[in-house]
């Protein structure tokens, strides 16, 4: 059984995504489920538009419904009662990549706030930044990459959980799409150095 609400949730972001022109990386959306432990998980991506392929500036998404977060939804659809409330486990990462040089942290770390707004009763906090080099072959140029990664947990109200009752979801989702970005659009402006897009186009 694939609960509504996970999907609403889901639809409710891909929206917020649109409504700031931000381009969906192509073949990078997944939704998966661990057929042992039953948890559902949804990935995708999403980037500036016009920065080529791939983009310099990415933000990767990674939702997790877990199994005891099911449990307690369809308790409460057929019980209508609440001993825990669902949540769905969030993950984020921010990266810059193809940077030409070993960037600096001290470019974007200023600009990363150790939390996010807050989305419903929660925040996500970041995790930390990781600094990534690539080396394909002795000839071609390393290439680097800066992650900021932003974890957190969100809690479905009640009112959430009606199918097509209020604009809950909405409301949450869209500031948390808004949130990310507004912080792409930022990292967009670090001064560094990049890779031409053509150059790891397939990779």
């Amino acid at each position: 059984m694939l609960d509504h609400v996970f999907t609403d949730v889901i639809s409710a972001l891909r929206e917020a995504f649109e409504r700031a022109f931000l381009e969906r990386q192509a073949f990078e959306e997944h939704f998966q489920v661990d057929i042992q432990l039953g948890d559902v998980s949804w990935e995708t991506s999403y980037g500036l538009p016009g920065e080529g392929q791939p983009p310099r500036i990415v933000a990767h998404i990674t939702f997790d419904w877990p199994s005891w977060s099911q449990t307690a939804y369809r308790k409460w659809y057929i019980e209508e009662t609440i001993e825990e409330l669902p949540a769905i486990e969030m993950e984020i990462v921010l990266r810059i990549q193809r940077i030409q040089d070993t960037p600096e942290l001290s470019a974007v770390r200023s600009l990363l706030p150790i939390t996010s707004p807050l989305i419903g009763n929660g925040r996500l906090e970041r995790a930390g930044l990781t600094i990534e080099s690539t080396f394909l072959d002795d000839e071609s140029p390393a290439e680097h990459a800066v992650e900021a990664t932003y974890e957190g947990l969100y809690e479905l109200a009640e009112e959430s959980l009606s199918d097509g009752v209020g604009t809950l979801l909405d409301d949450h989702f869209g500031a948390l799409g808004g949130w990310i970005a507004a912080m792409l659009v930022m990292l967009g402006d670090v001064k560094y150095t990049f890779l031409p897009a053509d150059i790891t186009e397939e990779e």
